[in-house]
């Protein structure tokens, strides 16, 4: 029994533990080309730093624990954006903006849910830092879509919402008494609340859909044009991305999004139980009080399902083969795996291909 885990948590084996290691650097390989330099903030910080940069609640997904050393409360991170923010708004507060930063790293979460049980998994992401436009969300928005794709993922799709929708109306042409309420009812999808609270909102439930349908209903819907710059942003964002992925807009969408400001989109990619990645726009907190606008995605590598990342291709070097002729298959791009003694065969190690006369040839 002492070799059982706790809850949500697991060991990762071969070829999923390499295939989750190939994810994560095909992703950084496609940010770092975009200029984004990695940062690697460290595990756990003092609680209360780390609190002030989540978002509402975010703490209390943490596992805390007292340092021995300085016997303050300290916590391990449940999500690394919150670090990066803090490295852009302290140590790199003196470069020039907009700041492009990746990152990849370990979080742990307090406990697990229903559909995600899992408590520890590996994020891997982009900020792009001290800039609200179009261009900034439209940057990010083709990054994690290109990356996805590098990662082996296909059937890529994203899904796009306006966090702030139902602020913006109620602050102008739709005063509403109760907007938590009402935020609440039009995520969930519940017609009937909505029509008790704000019948005008309707119309938002229906929406949701594929994006072109969307997006059109929603210029119907905004008779007041309050929302057009938001609706002229998101189509830049879909006519850059093309048909390099499926786009559906659910405008009232809030799980998730609860501290991202006019956009937030999902990711999903064909074979994963749930989404991949989420994203959007956000505002972080210097320490002077000074607010500074973000964008950024992360992606989690292990829900990526990736047959063409995950395939074994392993070589086999039977007894004898000379050391130069393994080195030049290796350069070649295979995987060789020689044997140490002579009863050893390409089955016992996993091999797909076996060294013969020069080449390699399939088992």
């Amino acid at each position: 029994m002492t070799t059982l885990l706790p809850e949500g948590f697991r060991d990762r084996l071969p070829p999923h533990a390499d295939a989750a290691a190939a994810v994560e650097s095909r992703v950084l390989g496609v940010a770092r080309s975009y200029g984004y330099e990695r940062v690697d903030p460290p595990l756990a910080e003092f609680a209360e730093g780390l609190a002030s940069r989540l978002k509402d609640g975010g703490l209390s997904d943490a596992v805390r624990f007292v340092d021995p050393v300085s016997q303050r409360t300290m916590a391990i991170r449940p999500d690394i954006t919150a670090q990066v923010a803090r490295i852009a708004a302290t140590r790199m507060a003196h470069h020039p903006r907009p700041v492009r930063l990746s990152y990849a790293g370990s979080v742990l979460k307090l406990r697990g849910g229903a559909l995600q049980p899992e408590r520890e998994a590996r994020q891997i992401g982009c900020e792009l830092i001290g800039l609200d436009t179009v261009a900034a969300a439209r940057e990010l928005v083709t990054v994690a879509v290109e990356a996805l794709s590098a990662a082996g993922a296909t059937g890529v799709s994203v899904d796009f919402t306006l966090p702030d929708l139902v602020d913006t109306l109620a602050a102008g042409p739709l005063p509403v008494e109760d907007a938590e309420h009402l935020r609440d009812r039009l995520d969930a999808k519940d017609a009937g609340a909505v029509a008790e609270l704000a019948p005008a909102y309707l119309p938002l439930i229906e929406a949701a859909g594929p994006f072109a349908a969307a997006i059109q209903r929603l210029r119907d819907f905004d008779t007041s044009k309050v929302l057009a710059s938001r609706f002229d942003g998101l189509e830049a964002i879909a006519a850059a991305l093309g048909d390099r992925a499926t786009l559906t807009l659910d405008p009232t969408e809030r799980h998730g999004f609860e501290y991202q400001t006019w956009l937030g989109f999902s990711l999903f990619a064909k074979g994963a139980t749930r989404e991949v990645g989420r994203g959007g726009t956000y505002t972080l907190m210097h320490e002077n009080g000074a607010e500074e606008a973000a964008t950024g995605f992360s992606l989690f590598a292990a829900s990526i399902a990736s047959d063409a990342v995950a395939e074994r291709r392993r070589l086999f070097l039977p007894v004898g083969t000379p050391e130069a002729a393994g080195a030049a298959m290796r350069q070649a791009g295979w995987v060789t795996v020689a044997a140490l003694e002579a009863g050893d065969t390409p089955e016992k190690q996993l091999c797909t291909h076996l060294f013969v006369d020069g080449e390699a040839r399939p088992l």
